[in-house]
């Protein structure tokens, strides 16, 4: 996510060295490289203007303290404007409203709407324990009723019926009407997209908007759309008395202007952000937290709060016991914890999340390749008998074969697999003897992509 951008603004900070204090002149080059990595990231240029030139005010004078270089203190400096620009704080959903608390959900076809309807009726569903109830007024796309049926099922929410016959005002109010009849706590309405601007639409979700008075009305914006984001984001918030905004697919998007530009052009926060195909894959948009990964610093808080998620605590506390005791580290431990790993993302999504010394070897896994390759090791290790797991040393030539052959893979897969196992023992020996620093370290060997080639 936003590589690009990070890569260029970490030059940054081998511009400046030796100087005493930020001036005007010694941070000219500087500003220069930010706003070339701004435009290449396709950030709005009214937004890099503004954001040049309160960062310059910012910089010039800026004592830099201590062990900080000049470098590292722009980059302090950049950080809390981008901060600025994105919004200050996360800014959560207003559901103090007399149920069901309405959230309408607009944007274009292809923004990925639907799929954001289903993910944060999960993420209301997991976090908060509400009662949700989602309905689809698009009656043009057909496929998008049953769409919406299938991702509210998936998600755990109660879908309210319509047709295409249906007219979308109608269908809202008798949602609206079904919701407070069974107690919903929430009713997230989808609405139709167009693959571009047009009257029609917008007078649609006008008199949708007027006939239910929804309490959030959320402006859903492809994060891959660049420049046309800030377009399409100022029609609809000249349309509708937007409330917020989410981006989506942003852990697709190299450059992810769209983060820097949407909140500064409609005044409207970012409250969530979506990654990943998965329903699990929407996390409340932290603009100081978004600010430190475009910046190469890592989230570790977002990534605490995955780990929470996605972590069986009670398994947790009894590996951690099985460490300290030294009783060891098998295949059945490494199967668990390949397990845990995919619960909360995938490693790719974890290192998105660490500062970028240690994300570098996220890159080596390409996209869509991660669950494949766990699904082999999981395969590989299912066709061990229990004793081979708990006692890898076991596994000779005969052995492995016999394993490939259940697996469905070759004899060098399972080689791999053994040697990376063995690999990853030693850390974990490290680590019980706290060994932090060293199992960080070696964290990116346990990339899927390094088990199978």
């Amino acid at each position: 996510m936003l590589d690009n951008l990070t890569q260029r603004l970490a030059r940054v900070m081998k511009t400046l060295k030796g100087e005493a204090r930020l001036t005007e002149s010694n941070i000219a080059d500087a500003l220069r490289e930010v706003r070339l990595a701004l435009l290449e990231a396709d950030v709005a240029l009214p937004v890099v203007k503004d954001f040049i030139a309160a960062v310059k005010e910012q910089a010039v004078g800026e004592e830099v303290l201590g062990s900080l270089t000049p470098g590292q203190a722009l980059v302090g400096v950049v950080h809390r404007e981008m901060t600025k620009v994105m919004g200050e704080a996360n800014v959560g959903l207003n559901l103090a409203t007399q149920p069901p608390a309405v959230i309408l959900m607009a944007g274009l076809q292809g923004a990925g709407k639907t799929t954001t309807v289903g993910k944060l009726a999960k993420f209301l569903k997991d976090t908060q324990k509400k009662k949700v109830l989602v309905v689809s007024c698009d009656v043009y796309r057909p496929a998008a009723i049953e769409q919406l049926k299938t991702v509210a099922g998936q998600a755990g929410a109660e879908f309210f019926p319509s047709t295409t016959a249906d007219k979308p005002v109608d269908i809202a109010r008798a949602a609206v009407d079904w919701a407070k009849r069974h107690y919903h706590d929430v009713l997230l309405i989808d609405t139709a997209g167009r693959l571009a601007i047009d009257e029609a639409m917008m007078q649609e979700i006008a008199e949708l908007h007027a006939a239910i008075k929804p309490i959030e009305t959320l402006f859903v914006v492809d994060a891959m759309l660049g420049q046309d984001a800030v377009n399409t984001a100022k029609a609809f918030n000249d349309a509708l008395p937007l409330t917020g905004v989410i981006l989506t697919k942003l852990d697709g998007d190299a450059r992810g202007g769209a983060a820097l530009s949407v909140r500064h052009v409609t005044g409207k926060p970012l409250k969530f952000a979506g990654v990943g195909e998965k329903l699990s894959g929407l996390e409340p948009f932290h603009p100081e937290r978004m600010a430190s990964r475009i910046l190469g610093m890592g989230d570790v808080l977002s990534l605490i709060e995955e780990a929470r998620k996605g972590v069986d605590e009670e398994k947790a506390l009894e590996f951690a016991k099985k460490l300290k005791s030294g009783k060891g580290f098998d295949l059945n431990d490494f199967k668990e914890q390949i397990g845990q790993m995919r619960k909360m993302g995938g490693m790719a999504s974890l290192m998105d999340k660490l500062p970028a010394q240690f994300a570098q070897a996220a890159s080596q896994v390409a996209p869509g390749t991660e669950d494949k390759m766990i699904r082999r090791i999981e395969g590989i290790i299912n066709s061990m008998t229990p004793a081979e797991r708990a006692k890898p040393e076991l596994i000779k030539a005969s052995r492995k074969r016999r394993i490939a052959t259940g697996a469905g893979v070759q004899v060098q897969d399972v080689n791999r697999l053994l040697n990376q196992f063995e690999q990853t023992q030693k850390m974990m020996k490290q680590f019980s003897k706290g060994g932090l620093g060293k199992l960080m370290r070696g964290m990116k060997g346990l990339m899927p992509g390094g088990m199978m080639r």
